[in-house]
């Protein structure tokens, strides 16, 4: 009989969003006998979303080498490695401590791209305008309009049905998380999110995408599995691509199927790296 407890799992939100993006995967993975830890950012903890909103203070100036570095700190603190699965801006930190070792293996759900990946679509230009557009605002705190929520985040929605997912979801941005990723696509060797594509020793990585995605389409999947694979490192780095899904992949109707097929295959994957 097999004693081996089952590996905790380590879940990563992203930008304009809280730990509570995680409610479903995170009592799913519960009820299969997982822990599952899921810290929020650095400046949003275990706030309420009113709370952040009222005072976005705590977010100006955080940038994703502090988030990672406290997701460090939290993991090196477990028992034993985990299981890393982050969305969005959370599957680039994701990436980042992949490159630290931290994991048994590693699901970037629709992630963002790391130093070097180049590939930016129009509409994942758009997602970013409200905060590029101001370069003196790097290390403000945006609110986000329900108009531009309903563009990355409701764009299988109406208005209204998207509208009411913002009041319960939606928080300010962190300015200077947006200004770094771009950035950092364009500086492999120097950017933020630099990591080593040709590490032969990183455990296996998925990369999982939707098909209708604004935030981060297919293209900026399969361009981030591209730059890991052509290195020639034996490392596994998989691609799986969701029809019909959007950046709300975590939570939209049907998000089952997803996250059952990110815990299938981190257990299998990380067992054997164990």
């Amino acid at each position: 009989m097999n004693t081996t407890p089952k590996a905790p799992i380590v879940l990563i939100h992203g930008l304009w969003m809280t730990p509570t993006s995680w409610n479903t995967w995170a009592e799913r993975f519960r009820a299969l006998g997982h822990e599952v830890i899921v810290p929020g950012w650095p400046g949003i903890d275990d706030r309420s979303v009113a709370d952040i909103r009222r005072n976005p203070e705590p977010l100006k100036g955080i940038g994703l080498k502090q988030i990672a570095d406290q997701y460090e700190g939290i993991i090196r603190a477990l028992p034993q490695k985990p299981i890393i699965m982050g969305h969005s801006f959370g599957g680039v930190i994701t990436q980042m401590l992949a490159d630290r070792g931290l994991g048994v293996a590693y699901v970037g759900v629709t992630p963002g791209q790391t130093a070097g990946v180049t590939t930016l679509p129009l509409s994942t230009l758009w997602t970013g305008t409200p905060i590029l557009s101001n370069p003196f605002g790097r290390n403000g705190a945006k609110p986000l309009s329900k108009r531009h929520f309903h563009f990355t985040f409701g764009n299988d929605l109406t208005r209204a049905e998207s509208d009411k997912l913002w009041e319960e979801f939606a928080v300010n941005s962190y300015n200077r998380v947006f200004f770094e990723g771009v950035a950092s696509a364009f500086n492999e060797k120097n950017g933020v999110t630099h990591v080593d594509y040709d590490r032969a020793d990183r455990a296996p990585l998925l990369v999982i995408t939707g098909e209708i995605d604004h935030v981060v389409p297919p293209a900026i999947g399969r361009a981030v599995v591209k730059k890991y694979t052509s290195t020639g490192s034996p490392a596994i780095v998989d691609y799986k691509e969701f029809a019909g899904r959007t950046h709300r992949i975590v939570s939209q109707n049907g998000w089952e199927e997803v996250a059952d097929y990110a815990l299938e295959w981190a257990t299998s994957h990380a067992a054997v790296t164990a």
